[in-house]
């Protein structure tokens, strides 16, 4: 183990009973030293640029069995955790059904907000987002109530850096599973409306159902937009001029090609170092404001893309979305789907009746169209309808015992 050093533009702030993060790092392998604070990760908004080439940050348990700071944790976390696994185009999506810390609030937006500052909740989502419960790419939502009667439930999306303010696969995931779990009544054969409250607004989940089965569900998302165009960000390879889209979460897009890379398993270790590099370099830029609610602010994850053409009625591409601190959405990514429709429908390339053909770096696939278009603050914006599919992929009791030194887990590449 190296030795203890602070990582360079992190501000340190001094432990108060759990409410605060405390980020060092070791000077040999890029891992955190002090896990209690991994469970509390710096909001992203307020975190600064890591120099270029700073690998991901991976958090390590290294909390002893009988410290107090433990043993808080532990006395907070229940002794089972019980959870539903969906996958969406290959992205995880964990589902807590009946979240067993409280999650206040009025609103799902404002419990998220303080999901961020409450030490019971964040070590709920550090315990299934880590290692040995998860790994470093794992997601997943607690159950909620919605904001008001017009919607079905509320989600709180989370990640092993914290809570997202929107989540396409997850709510196509959660869509599937509310009408598998008979939460939401739906036809043999036919359609059925999910509605959800999520922190960037209502969205919808579409199920459509053949024979008992569901077959495939639209995701109906916010108004996204353009923020803005050409917007040049420096990076050790050179400059690259990036769109700003929002689509739920603010994104930094552009084709891969603009680095001389592929949107391909092989070049995926540079496409998270370069995408990292991006993302924290425009994260407190303009560009990352959202117009009206600053919670939105901040720019979520960089989109790399593929043009594979177009034909009749198609326009056809591939990404990887790189996202929090360098995670990977195995899926095309459904909010940075909707961020792409909103930049391919400004462009004039979606026309009436033309779907986006979007294949993620797995090789699964959304498709996407622009239901309608809206004006959002004297901006043009559109309705994105995203169409994937999601599978049940496991049900688990997660255990919590209190001598396990690891809690709350670990991530480890």
């Amino acid at each position: 183990m190296g030795v203890l050093t602070v990582r360079p533009g992190s501000a340190i702030t001094a432990w108060a009973p759990l409410m605060h993060p405390l980020q060092m790092y070791t000077s040999g392998p890029a891992i955190s030293f002090l896990t209690c604070f991994w469970l509390f990760p710096q909001n992203e908004q307020l975190r600064k640029a890591p120099e270029p080439g700073t690998p991901p940050r991976y958090p390590v348990s290294r909390t002893a069995p009988g410290s107090k700071l433990r043993g808080r944790l532990v006395r907070m976390l229940p002794s089972t955790i019980q959870a539903t696994d969906y996958h969406t185009g290959g992205e995880p999506f964990r589902i807590v059904a009946d979240p067993p810390v409280p999650i206040p609030g009025r609103t799902v937006a404002e419990r998220r907000a303080r999901a961020i500052e409450d030490p019971a909740v964040q070590g709920l989502r550090a315990v299934l987002s880590s290692e040995p419960r998860g790994h470093a790419d794992m997601y997943g939502g607690f159950i909620v109530p919605p904001d008001d009667q017009g919607a079905h439930l509320g989600v709180l999306f989370w990640h092993k850096d914290g809570f997202s303010t929107a989540c396409g696969h997850g709510t196509i995931a959660l869509g599937a599973w509310a009408v598998e779990t008979g939460r939401i009544a739906a036809p043999r054969t036919g359609s059925v409306d999910v509605v959800i409250d999520v922190p960037s607004g209502r969205v919808t989940a579409r199920v459509h159902r053949e024979a008992a089965r569901t077959v495939a569900v639209d995701f109906v998302n916010v108004p996204s937009w353009v923020v803005a165009r050409d917007v040049p960000v420096t990076t050790s390879r050179g400059e690259v001029h990036v769109t700003v889209a929002y689509g739920g979460a603010i994104y930094a897009t552009l084709p891969a090609a603009q680095l001389g890379l592929a949107v391909t398993p092989e070049r995926l270790g540079d496409l998270i170092a370069l995408g990292r590099e991006i993302k924290w370099a425009l994260n407190d830029a303009e560009q990352a404001v959202h117009p009206t609610d600053p919670r939105l602010n901040g720019i979520y994850g960089t989109i790399w893309f593929d043009d594979l053409g177009e034909a009749a009625g198609h326009v056809h591409q591939r990404n990887v979305t790189v996202f929090a601190d360098g995670e990977v959405d195995r899926s095309p990514c459904g909010s940075g789907t909707c961020a792409r429709l909103a930049v391919l429908a400004a462009d004039g390339r979606l026309p009436a009746g033309t779907v986006l053909r979007h294949e993620s770096i797995v090789g699964s696939t959304f498709t996407g169209t622009v239901l309608d278009t809206v004006g959002v603050d004297g901006r043009p914006a559109v309705i994105p309808q995203v169409t994937g599919m999601a599978y049940r992929t496991g049900e688990h009791v997660f255990s919590i015992d209190p001598d396990d030194p690891l809690i709350p887990g670990f991530v480890l590449r």
